[in-house]
């Protein structure tokens, strides 16, 4: 029986090249040539002020909650629908999450409920872009003006997607983007933090090197470079570096062909969904699509979980997504106690279906032809 992957690492054919360019020149650490330029081409395809690649974006998130200066006696807000990540962060830094629910058309932070979570002790917002579809993000730079908060953006599925034209992870405060093998554009493990606000740029730099001002001492700003600051050892070998270029190097390509896939999946289940079997995702008119992920919500828990069954029977891998971490076994303890019931119904219906660049239409047939079957 043929088997379709929940997902397979697209490869361009340049990421042994570079890698071995990287290895030849000597220098395979942190903050070479491939990495630099990887920078430049977030930096100057997006207009992003500066960007730091990162092992992976729970590093971005975490250097985004250094610079923040979250601690003990601060409190954060952060959608429960979302990875772990998001939330530990500022949890690592002392900080009391605030939960908040998803909207009830999308799984992205219902931004309409989020001031009245707003309280003195309110320090930072972080807005998560699910499935590469962006949140309101005037609102939610509205609220932060008004209540003097910052704004992270959990970018992490969301590379080459905008809001109202604006690229995501270049609005808020800071930005933190995943290369993670699940996403659009990938490098195995991997991140960058995008810091928007010059008020942060140096210090995210002397974070990032581990506490020093050892980048300024590469650039010949300084004579001599030393322990200056807080910080780890956040940057990624020129290894990593090396593979994403490649990647990014064909964002374009891999882009098309995702979106053609996504379309594919919407024509071909429409007429499920028009009676009712599941709802399909939304899109916002202010948000693009960047085709990260095709998901479709079923009507109960049981029967998701029988579609799941269904489809493996069949050789096709789909899987649920996030589990409400205001439920969590860390967390829920110190939960406030109020009911997020968009989260809990995002986490029992959401199935994802298989989404890579190497799927064709001719698979997504076969998917979508087995899923009537289901509901026949």
């Amino acid at each position: 029986m043929m088997t379709i992957p929940f997902n397979r690492p697209f490869l361009t054919g340049k990421e042994t090249e570079y890698i071995r360019q990287a290895v030849e020149s000597g220098k395979i650490s942190g903050n070479g040539l491939f990495t630099q330029k990887c920078q430049h081409f977030l930096e100057e395809r997006y207009g992003f002020p500066k960007v730091l690649l990162t092992t992976s974006c729970t590093d971005a998130l975490e250097m985004a909650a250094m610079l923040s200066e979250v601690g003990p006696g601060d409190e954060v807000i952060v959608p429960s629908f979302t990875f772990v990540s998001s939330a530990v962060a500022f949890v690592r830094q002392g900080a009391r999450i605030v939960f908040a629910d998803s909207r009830a058309d999308h799984p992205n932070l219902d931004l309409e409920r989020v001031e009245a979570l707003i309280t003195p002790k309110t320090k930072a917002l972080v807005v998560v872009h699910y499935a590469g579809v962006a949140c309101d993000m005037d609102r939610a730079m509205e609220l932060a003006r008004k209540h003097n908060l910052l704004v992270i953006e959990d970018a992490a599925q969301a590379i080459d997607a905008t809001y109202k034209g604006r690229p995501l992870g270049g609005i808020g405060h800071f930005g933190c983007f995943s290369f993670h093998e699940t996403k659009n554009i990938i490098a195995g493990e991997g991140g960058a933090l995008v810091i928007n606000d010059e008020r942060f740029a140096r210090r995210a730099e002397i974070i990032w090197e581990k506490g020093t001002n050892r980048a300024e001492f590469f650039r010949g700003e300084v004579n001599k470079y030393g322990w200056v600051d807080v910080g780890s050892s956040f940057l990624p070998s020129e290894i990593i570096s090396a593979f994403l270029y490649a990647q990014l190097e064909h964002l374009d390509t891999i882009q098309a062909k995702r979106k053609e896939l996504w379309t594919a999946y919407l024509k071909e289940l429409a007429g499920l969904a028009g009676l009712g079997h599941f709802h399909l995702p939304t899109v916002p008119n202010f948000a693009s699509n960047n085709a990260h992920m095709f998901y479709l919500l079923a009507n109960s828990l049981k029967a998701r979980s029988d579609l799941i069954a269904h489809l493996k029977k069949h050789g096709i891998l789909s899987t649920f997504h996030y589990l409400s971490l205001h439920k969590s076994p860390f967390y829920a303890p110190q939960h406030d106690g109020r009911k997020l019931p968009h989260a809990d119904r995002y986490t029992n219906t959401l199935l994802r279906l298989p989404m890579f660049y190497e799927l064709d239409l001719a698979q997504i047939h076969t998917i979508c032809e087995c899923i009537r079957a289901f509901y026949a």
